[in-house]
């Protein structure tokens, strides 16, 4: 394997962080040739410092930080907002790591798949958005999508050199989130605090806030059926508190391959870094004795209403995943702000699903009317609630 460049946009976020700590074990391996972040400047100017991109990008601000601080290193700065695109298109580019989250990713993961580079995507949000779209142009210009995320990645590996007919189906594992074990009738008594706690993973608010709802394994649910071209009905989710196993693929004869490992963003992005290579980690492997007994439980769809509504759009696909996408951002970004409840986050985005005229035939125009459309709606609704 020779030397790699990578642009890593979301850099100053926890996937973007332990991308570079993959990064910095193989420096023979990797070269950092973009670094991009909207606001947290300072940790990436302290990247800069360490990894000597050509190339980095933040919002308006951070550009006039950076150019004071970093501007006479040998390094062109750029605005985040404006040029993700032609950054992941350079030549000198090969492996795209989008660790940035939401649907401001889309532009840059398009761009990056028509410049047919490896991509790979920590942010569901593209996919589940727009996933038709950016495999159908994956395919057309030679781009390879090797997922990031650890249950995507999982599947990935369970179906690496298979034959696809004989699979029968995925099953999606879910540790359950902060509010597992808590009655729903004490979810609007929690603090933002208490929801933010996650048994398993450490990950951005936005994220955390979707796996105690679990309409982040909605969305996984709806990215898994574009990235494997899986129907809806070949995908179940399976609640593993353990979050040992990320995923296991089952097939016709009744054969379950799984893939296992601690729980450590660092072994996917390595993965999908190094592919088809499998190198050293550097981390601790998976003790059976500790971990002692693995348990299942079917999700309570009663109890989290999300994941069911995350279905339902799934089954219906065209614009309708646009909508719900925007909707859920703006809701959780307001529970967080505690302008509302926590229950209110699935009512809110429910009420924003059912009132959209869903678009079957969605050309990008359309999903990113859809994509404004539901903010707007649901910004007004919550100001109604208020």
């Amino acid at each position: 394997m020779g030397l790699k460049k990578v642009v890593i946009l979301g850099s100053t976020g926890s996937i973007g962080i332990s991308t570079l700590k993959v990064i910095e074990r193989f420096p023979d391996k990797f070269k950092v040739v973009g670094l991009t972040a909207y606001n947290n400047f300072k940790l990436l100017e302290r990247q800069i410092k360490k990894f000597s991109p050509a190339y980095v990008a933040a919002n308006a601000k951070g550009v006039a930080y950076l150019k004071g601080n970093v501007g006479g290193r040998r390094i062109r700065i750029l605005n985040v907002e404006e040029d993700l695109e032609g950054l992941v298109a350079l030549r000198s580019v090969d492996i795209v790591v989008i660790a940035m989250r939401g649907s401001a990713a889309l532009r840059p993961f398009l761009s990056a798949v028509r410049a047919g580079k490896i991509v790979a995507p920590a942010n569901k949000e593209a996919l589940v958005i727009a996933g038709d779209i950016l495999m159908k142009e994956a395919k057309r210009h030679k781009a390879m999508i090797i997922p990031v995320d650890s249950e995507q990645s999982a599947i990935f590996q369970c179906l690496e050199g298979r034959n696809r007919s004989e699979l029968k189906k995925v099953l999606l594992t879910a540790s359950g989130g902060a509010l597992l074990n808590v009655p729903k009738s004490r979810f609007d008594r929690l603090s933002v605090g208490q929801i933010l706690d996650h048994p398993r993973w450490k990950m951005g608010k936005k994220i955390t806030v979707d796996s105690a709802t679990l309409m982040n394994k909605g969305f996984e649910i709806i990215e898994a059926k574009v990235l494997f071209q899986l129907s809806m009905d070949q995908i179940q989710v399976v609640i593993h508190p353990e979050a040992i196993i990320h995923s296991m693929a089952e097939f016709k004869d009744g054969s379950i391959i799984a893939q296992l490992s601690i729980t450590d963003m660092r072994l996917p992005i390595q993965y999908a870094l190094t592919y088809p290579e499998r190198l050293e980690s550097g981390l601790k492997p998976t003790n059976f004795f500790e971990v002692g007994q693995f348990n299942f439980r079917k999700p309570d769809l009663k109890k989290f209403p999300s994941l069911a509504l995350a279905i339902h759009v799934g089954h219906c696909g065209g614009t309708l995943p646009s909508v719900l996408n925007a909707a859920d951002e703006i809701a959780v970004d307001a529970f967080l702000n505690k302008r509302i409840k926590f229950s209110d986050i699935f009512r809110i985005v429910e009420k924003i699903v059912c009132r959209h005229k869903v678009t079957t035939d969605s050309t990008l125009k359309k999903i990113l009317e859809a994509d404004r459309w539901a903010r707007q709606e649901t910004e007004g609704l919550i100001r109604e609630r208020l």
